[in-house]
């Protein structure tokens, strides 16, 4: 059998400011938010989401998300994105000069409801009004389409692979700059990975960005090593493997930022992420949210003594 071909980096992006504080009751200060960001980049992130502009009464964890990103413009070679459910959260992201501004679509039509108040179709309408407002404000944030349960949903049930690619689609259609699929809740396999991930790079080629996998079920950083395999190279993740979906119940816990760097450091994978400074980042966010469920090997078990970091592509 021929070696396995693996990309010579990737690409973590830090979701824990956003995915992993919005499931959890603690609402950790902005000034922690922001020595939070401050930490990562000196640990090597480079592409962080920093919040969501959703209505604090909603979700009042991520109420200060204008001053957080402000902060994050400060920070030289970090690229801040942000989560927008609809056009307002858009004009927010704008307003702020996010980076990048990520917009949610569920394949799944009971979740997109719960979820978004939207069907699926509406929500790809929502992206190209907001892909005109982005042209119209002269501003260079880009814009993904984020596919969320699209290995399946709680709510519904199975979700027909034909339908979630006719929606990345759609979104490629509608203005989005690229394309990412997540799963939401941690139905995913390496198996229905490999085959969804192959068909999607098909359809968008090098505008299809990212995979995020929660590790409902321990699958996923085997899902992301299934990605690696069809070339993909970057991927969500977070510190301490915090996060979920409010509206997916059983959906808890991403794929942790410091798991996922090792393993792809350890297989001569290229992060550009310093792990002891990201193990002591991720001893203080758990002081942060204390008293709150963390998740991840590697804090537990400490770095091997033989373990080498992964040389820079040349």
């Amino acid at each position: 059998m021929a070696p396995h071909s693996y990309p010579s980096h990737v690409t973590i992006r830090e979701v824990g400011l956003r995915d992993g504080l919005q499931s959890i009751a603690t609402v950790v200060p902005t000034a922690a938010k922001c020595e939070w960001l401050r930490q990562a980049v000196a640990a090597g992130q480079t592409e962080i989401e920093v919040g969501s502009f959703v209505p604090p009464r909603l979700m009042p964890q991520l109420a200060d998300t204008a001053e957080v990103l402000a902060f994050a413009k400060t920070l030289p070679g970090l690229r801040a994105s942000v989560l927008v459910p609809n056009l307002r959260g858009a004009e927010a992201a704008l307003a702020g000069d996010a980076d990048l501004m990520i917009l949610p679509l569920s394949a799944s039509h009971a979740h997109s409801l719960a979820n978004l108040r939207k069907t699926p179709d509406e929500v790809v309408a929502e992206l190209a009004r907001t892909r005109a407002a982005r042209d119209a404000s002269g501003r260079k944030t880009l814009i993904e389409g984020g596919v969320g349960t699209a290995f399946g949903c709680t709510l519904q049930g199975r979700v027909e692979p034909a339908e979630v690619l006719r929606l990345m689609q759609a979104l490629l259609d509608a203005g989005a700059d690229r394309v990412s699929l997540a799963d939401t809740v941690g139905y995913a396999d390496p198996a229905s990975v490999g085959r969804l991930f192959e068909q999607a790079l098909r359809i968008a080629g090098d505008r299809f960005c990212c995979g995020h996998f929660h590790d409902t079920r321990g699958l996923a950083l085997a899902n992301v090593h299934a990605a690696l395999l069809l070339g993909v190279t970057r991927f969500d993740a977070s510190l301490a493997g915090i996060g979920g979906c409010p509206h997916a119940p059983g959906a808890s816990g991403n794929a942790a930022t410091e798991d996922l760097a090792f393993m792809a450091e350890a297989m001569g994978i290229h992060t550009g992420l310093d792990l002891p400074a990201l193990l002591a980042l991720r001893a203080r966010v758990a002081d942060w949210i204390a008293g709150e469920p963390t998740h991840g090997a590697l804090w537990r078990a400490g770095l091997p003594k033989t373990f080498a970091a992964a040389p820079q592509p040349a």
